[in-house]
C-alpha cells in the first residue's frame, strides 16, 4: 500500500471510530444516569452486566474503537510535535494502541466474566 493510500485509510478509520465513540459515549452516559436515578447498587449493576452478552460486547467494541482512535491520534501528535514519521511512528502507535486494547479488554472480561 502506498504511503498516501495508508494515510487515507488511517484518516477514514479515525473518522469512523470517532462516530462510533460518539454513540458509545451517549449510551454509556445514559446508562449511568439511568442507574444512578434508579438507585441501582453496584451488585445490581454487575448482576445485570453478567446476565447478558450484549453489555460485554458493547464495552468490548467501545474499547476497540477507543484504542484504534487513540493510536491514530497519538501517531498524528507524534508526527507534529516530535517529528516522528514512517515506521517508527507506526510501530509506537500500534504498540500503544495494542496495550490500550489489551488493558481495556481485560477490564471488560474481569467485570463481565469473573
Amino acid at each position: 500500500m502506498s504511503p498516501r493510500r495508508f494515510e487515507l485509510v488511517l484518516w477514514g478509520a479515525q473518522r469512523a471510530t470517532a462516530a462510533l465513540l460518539a454513540l458509545f459515549v451517549v449510551v454509556h452516559l445514559a446508562t449511568i444516569i439511568y442507574a444512578v436515578r434508579g438507585g441501582l447498587t453496584a451488585a445490581e449493576l454487575l448482576g445485570r452486566t453478567r446476565s447478558s452478552l450484549a453489555w460485554p460486547a458493547f464495552y468490548a467494541l467501545f474499547v476497540v474503537a477507543a484504542a484504534i482512535h487513540a493510536a491514530i491520534g497519538l501517531r498524528t501528535v507524534a508526527a507534529e510535535w516530535l517529528g516522528w514519521r514512517g515506521a517508527l511512528a507506526n510501530v509506537v502507535a500500534a504498540a500503544i494502541g495494542g496495550a490500550l486494547m489489551a488493558a481495556g479488554l481485560v477490564a471488560v472480561r474481569a467485570v463481565a466474566f469473573p
